[in-house]
């Protein structure tokens, strides 16, 4: 049962249609349990042809539809994609509950579902601000204990991933799938488990999460591996390996939109896997759903989608006829 939210406003429907632009999409079935493959398989099926749309809605975890509920007020369509967080502040990770309630109610009205998580360094309490807490710089020598069995720092890190590994659950038990993007942004210098290329480094990390996840029975979860479009590039150098990795993913930041040598990066990286924007500010424009067509989601994110986009960009990228929101996704 759908949760009540507001709807588009008849003017904006009315130009829409005069426009032309209104999708006529059916309207939304539940998705049955599913596995994971069958959401891996789909998008393969449409890259190059079609691009999901999707928004992400951040803290507080107490209002998890917020920014999907904005998307729609104006554009009288749901999003294919929903996007949350695990969080980490001490009231959000206590309402943590709530956003996998939100996740099984948009896999129930036919949108897919994907999750990060902003975790707090095992260097800080369980719970912490972003600043200071996720937004901090630890020690080669504090990241080495984390990543080395024994060590006081795996232990707790190891806690705070068993403390994630029940909500987790409650969607692998329940059939639905999950692109879970853990330690997004990697090749960055803003959070305590970046900047760390090789073998040793953050891809070590990645490596021991799906590992311990999956020996926890964790079945559902899609690895989406992250970085962000920083000019540095040698974005190569943080990968895990293709054993580890069901998408590849890039946040634009740095620039609106990926550039055709970011593109061709991530293609040449993900050697065939789906490739995905997992976080955006703008909305993509017709440019560039036509000419990097390989692209099989976007994410936007959070308050950037009214902030930095007015109602006429939004709409165009919801309309786009490369694009599928809710009712739209055939699993």
């Amino acid at each position: 049962m759908r949760i009540p939210r507001p709807v588009l406003a008849a003017g904006a429907a009315l130009v829409l249609v005069g426009a032309g632009l209104l999708h006529t999409a059916t309207s939304a079935s539940a998705f049955p349990a599913t596995p994971k493959s069958t959401v891996i398989n789909y998008l393969r099926s449409i890259t190059g042809t079609s691009i999901v749309s999707g928004q992400h809605n951040k803290e507080p975890a107490n209002q998890p539809g917020q920014y999907t509920a904005q998307a729609h007020a104006v554009t009288g369509q749901w999003p294919g994609l929903w996007g949350g967080d695990m969080m980490f502040r001490a009231t959000d990770i206590a309402n943590r509950q709530s956003v996998i309630n939100q996740a099984r109610t948009e896999w129930n009205n036919g949108s897919l579902v994907a999750l990060t998580w902003h975790a707090c360094s095992p260097t800080v309490g369980a719970t912490c601000e972003f600043e200071g807490g996720v937004k901090t710089s630890i020690s080669d020598a504090q990241f080495q204990q984390i990543v080395t069995p024994g060590t006081a720092l795996y232990t707790t890190w190891r806690s705070r991933m068993a403390a994630v590994v029940p909500y987790l659950r409650q969607l692998n038990d329940a059939g639905v799938p999950v692109l879970w993007r853990p330690f997004h942004e990697m090749n960055e210098t803003w959070n305590w488990w970046g900047h760390r290329p090789g073998a040793n480094g953050t891809a070590k990390l990645y490596q021991q999460m799906r590992d311990y996840f999956t020996g926890q029975g964790l079945n559902n979860l899609i690895w989406v591996w992250n970085v962000q479009d920083n000019p540095a590039g040698g974005w190569g150098g943080y990968y895990p390996g293709s054993g580890y990795v069901d998408v590849v993913s890039l946040d634009a930041w740095y620039k609106s939109y990926p550039s055709a040598a970011d593109y061709q990066q991530l293609q040449s990286i993900a050697a065939g896997k789906p490739i995905a924007i997992a976080e955006m500010g703008k909305v993509p424009n017709n440019s560039l759903l036509t000419s990097q067509p390989r692209w099989t989601y976007f994410m936007i994110w959070s308050e950037q989608l009214r902030g930095n986009n007015t109602n006429a960009e939004i709409q165009a990228a919801y309309f786009h006829p490369r694009v599928l929101n809710q009712g739209e996704v055939h699993l």
